[in-house]
């Protein structure tokens, strides 16, 4: 990774562009707020009486809004690299839209909930098979861990190479670790790509 030039022969950071998905109430939201160093773009709308029997909110004591299209943030994690963050929605209902929110992105972030690691399954899938490179984050919701890192790596069927880190979506470093490891994850597989006789 490296600098782009600029018309004044400055540099500019390299822009990544990056997902935070997963299921319904899992953190996203949360997640790129805590850690976006702007204000971010969200879409939340309140849950209403027309979501009933709709979103399946067993696990989810609280909640009040949901995402409805996307979240957005930026950090920079460097002079040379700054993350854009597209936060998916979690329902069912507005997957469609990840085949957009996907153009361009050079990796994801998949946040789960162990409370609830089903929800988690379709967003491992997605990424798997569009062959993305992505993280797992372990919300740790009320820093309550109460499954091991290999137990939750065996129920969601990980590959070996996918990294998996344990966070609270509400800290700032510890999202900020997660990002991390996915930065180290996507320059890992690109030394691999361009390592001679690969």
């Amino acid at each position: 990774m490296g600098y782009a030039n600029s018309d004044h022969g400055d540099t500019a950071p390299l822009a990544v562009k990056i997902l935070v998905a997963g299921g319904f109430g899992v953190g996203k939201t949360t997640l790129v707020g805590a850690v976006s160093e702007v204000a971010p773009l969200r879409t939340e709308e309140y849950l209403t009486h027309a979501s009933v029997g709709v979103d399946d909110l067993d696990g989810l004591n609280g909640k009040t809004s949901t995402t409805v299209a996307l979240d957005f943030g930026r950090i920079t994690i460097s002079r040379e690299l700054v993350l854009y963050l597209f936060g998916t929605p979690g329902q069912e209902r507005f997957w469609f839209m990840w085949n957009d929110l996907v153009n361009g992105a050079m990796g994801a972030v998949v946040l789960v909930d162990t409370r609830r690691l089903d929800v988690s399954f379709a967003s491992i899938d997605f990424f798997e098979s569009r062959r993305i490179p992505f993280v797992v984050g372990v919300n740790c919701f009320h820093g309550v861990r109460d499954r091991a890192p290999e137990e939750i790596r065996k129920a969601l069927d990980l590959d070996p190479q996918v990294p998996l880190v344990l966070c609270d979506a509400r800290d700032r470093k510890a999202s900020r670790d997660v990002l991390l490891a996915l930065v180290d994850h996507l320059m890992a597989a690109h030394s691999r790509q361009t390592a001679p006789g690969s």
